[in-house]
């Protein structure tokens, strides 16, 4: 199981599913531009790091169930996108990194031990050092942890129906994959209420954050959106050039402008080749244009 999709060779699952509060998108790798989306009955998954987020087993098994073809094969290989708030995604920056994955895990789990709000003895922990921007001697390690427990329930209800999740990942990680590379982009995704900012400079990963919003208001994201600008700027030394957003709907029409000229950046929706995605669907798009890459 990987948090983070490397691909590395291997043909793509038949199929690739993206779980929310919301409902279920999903699709054929063969056919990325036909998805489609089942909602789920209020209440059935409640997002968070600290507990079970399935809160209606029964009912996801019985949605689940419900996508299957005509006639399945059995452990069909799936990819599995999962919401951004149930796990824990950060940045960190090293001199340089060891050479052997024992020493790079007990680094990591060092770093974040302190920054995660659940104990890491059950969790998954997975991380990808990236290779560094021109320029630049640092090492920037891309790390996801979740709690094994919350993994393991959403993972349950597609074995049971006959699917074997070989690739995990979270949404707005996999949503990169939809034209954010060159200068220094931010790309913010809205889901409900929780907001996701990540910030590339060259195509890395520089910063990743999840925040839970009380209302979600323009006076909210833009609390998040500048703090996180002058943090970049400081730790960059370059401003970012473009802001993408993803799921903010009819806000992000009204405050696009807005948030532009405060920001100083240039502001539009994320786009695919594959249509334009939502909240519910963007990390699933997201990963289809890495398979069309």
């Amino acid at each position: 199981m990987s948090l983070l999709n490397t691909l590395l060779g291997d043909p793509p699952p038949a199929w690739a599913f993206e779980v929310s509060e919301a409902g279920i998108a999903w699709g054929r790798t063969a056919a990325p531009q036909d998805l489609q989306f089942r909602a789920l009955p209020k209440g059935t998954i409640t997002v968070s790091p600290l507990h079970d987020n399935v809160q209606a087993p029964d009912v996801l098994a019985r949605e689940v169930a419900a996508l299957l073809p005509p006639e399945p094969k059995k452990n069909h290989r799936v990819a599995l996108i999962l919401p951004d708030y149930c796990a824990r995604t950060a940045v960190l920056d090293f001199d340089s990194f060891p050479a052997h994955r024992d020493e790079q895990l007990a680094l990591v789990k060092f770093r974040m031990k302190k920054a995660v709000p659940f104990d890491l003895g059950g969790a998954i922990v997975s991380y990808h050092a990236q290779p560094p921007a021109s320029g630049e001697k640092r090492v920037d390690v891309v790390v996801a942890l979740i709690p094994m427990e919350i993994v393991s329930r959403y993972e349950a209800p597609f074995r049971d129906a006959g699917f074997q999740p070989g690739e995990v990942i979270t949404s707005t990680l996999a949503a990169l994959n939809m034209g954010t590379a060159g200068g220094v982009t931010m790309l913010a995704k809205l889901a409900g209420a929780t907001l996701s900012v990540l910030a590339l400079k060259g195509g890395v990963l520089k910063l990743a954050r999840c925040v839970e919003l009380e209302q979600a208001s323009a006076e909210e994201i833009l609390g998040v959106l500048h703090p996180t600008v002058a943090f970049i700027e400081d730790e960059l030394k370059a401003a970012p050039n473009r802001l993408l957003l993803c799921g903010f709907g009819r806000l992000g029409d009204d405050e696009a402008q807005a948030w532009a000229s405060e920001l100083c950046v240039e502001v539009e929706a994320l786009r695919s080749r594959f249509g334009i995605p939502s909240p519910n669907n963007a990390g699933l798009m997201g990963y289809m244009e890495s398979l069309a890459a």
